[in-house]
């Protein structure tokens, strides 16, 4: 692997290091057998782009919205769709919280592996406005 900056390197210049990745490019790091990655949190998002949420849902015959988002299987109701949308999105902070705290338990479960870069992509977020963004309904 090309361009592997060993550990030692990196903790003797820390603060270059930062700067180096949060202003110029990512990096990999390598410590004994193991390797990282690090990179800028506008990177990061930018390699997370084509992760969007799908929401599908359908006015019940009380007039509310139920729906569900495709990627991970969460579901809300509420009386209009911009509520539903706001309701999923705090199933969506919450489940993404929950998913980091217990993360092992999370992503070495097959049927959730796959949720990783979905939750990566709403932890990264400032506000719940951002999330909002990346709905699609």
């Amino acid at each position: 692997m090309r361009g592997v900056i060993n550990a030692t390197d990196v903790r003797k210049e820390w603060g270059n290091f930062i700067d180096s990745v949060t202003r110029f490019k990512p990096s990999v790091i390598k410590r004994n057998r193991d390797y990282m990655a690090a990179m800028s949190l506008e990177q990061l998002d930018f390699v997370l782009t084509p992760y969007r949420f799908t929401l599908e849902y359908e006015k019940e015959a009380d007039g509310s919205f139920s729906g569900s988002l495709n990627e991970l299987d969460l579901l809300a109701n509420a009386p209009s769709l911009e509520e539903l949308k706001t309701e999923i999105i705090q199933e969506l902070v919450e489940y993404a919280h929950e998913y980091m705290n217990e993360f092992g338990k999370y992503y070495n479960a097959s049927n959730r592996k796959l949720h990783f870069p979905y939750v990566m992509r709403v932890v990264i977020q400032k506000d719940e406005e951002a999330i909002r963004d990346f709905i699609d309904a």
